[in-house]
């Protein structure tokens, strides 16, 4: 296998998406407050996340990987569509089952999901390339994964307690993320990160460095979910949280 083909399987068996909450999402089965908690504290997401790739962007210099990254940032901003920016869609769904804008910009985020949004903020951010690399292949990779554990239970929730509801954040999402997906691929191919016979590879360095940045966005992005179940299971409740602490202590501020 490749070092690509590798990382990705990691992706794909990490609890970023193998989690008891968003198991429990697939079936519908939330409390109306679970919900609404769920809507305005993923919104810090849908909010922020542009701003977060354009910090990875300036901060690239390798300019094929910088082609690619443009492509994904294009797509949030609604690929030249104003009706189409992804912020603008999500803000739909909340508005349509009963949450303002004002309410979802001002109530403040829970401590898990302020460490989410602050750690990709730090890694995206990070003067080292194959960290933030890695980070954003890890985001792009699960999302699949994710978008098909939130729509069945979205789709349920709608049919049972939320008819009004506008789901085309979440279902646009998932019609897009293959090209995400692609333009990843692309960009570890510009990095030699396929293993491809005729280009250099990733060094050794380089490579802890992208799964460095992989496994911590990760681990964020678990924390976040396991910040909204209602009973966290003792083997993750225990467990250290190891990404949270290196990205502060061993990359430092990325300004």
């Amino acid at each position: 296998m490749s070092f690509y083909e590798h990382v990705r399987a990691d992706v794909l068996r990490h609890g970023a998406i193998n989690n008891p909450y968003l198991s429990r999402f697939r079936g519908g089965n939330l409390t109306e407050q679970e919900f609404h908690e769920f809507a305005v504290e993923f919104y810090s997401f849908a909010r922020f996340f542009p701003r977060i790739l354009a910090a990875q962007l300036v901060n690239t210099e390798d300019e094929a990987v910088a082609d690619e990254l443009t492509k994904v940032l294009y797509s949030e901003l609604g690929d030249g569509i104003v009706k189409h920016r992804h912020e603008l869609l999500y803000r739909n769904f909340l508005r349509s089952i009963g949450i303002t804008i004002r309410e979802a910009m001002n109530k403040p985020m829970r401590p898990s999901t302020r460490a989410y949004i602050h750690g990709m903020e730090r890694l995206y951010g990070s003067r080292n390339h194959a960290t933030a690399l890695g980070a954003s292949f890890g985001l792009e990779n699960m999302a699949i994964t994710m978008w098909d554990h939130l729509i069945p239970g979205l789709i349920l929730l709608k049919e049972t307690r939320f008819p009004r509801m506008d789901p085309t954040y979440f279902t646009f999402h998932r019609q897009l993320e293959a090209e995400h997906e692609r333009a990843m691929e692309h960009a570890m191919e510009a990095v030699g990160g396929t293993g491809c016979a005729e280009q250099a590879r990733m060094s050794e360095s380089e490579q802890r460095d992208f799964r460095f940045g992989m496994n911590a966005v990760l681990d964020y992005l678990e924390g976040f979910w396991m910040g909204l179940e209602r009973e966290v299971p003792d083997s993750i409740q225990n467990r250290p949280q190891p990404a949270q602490q290196l990205v502060s202590d061993l990359r430092g501020p990325s300004h």
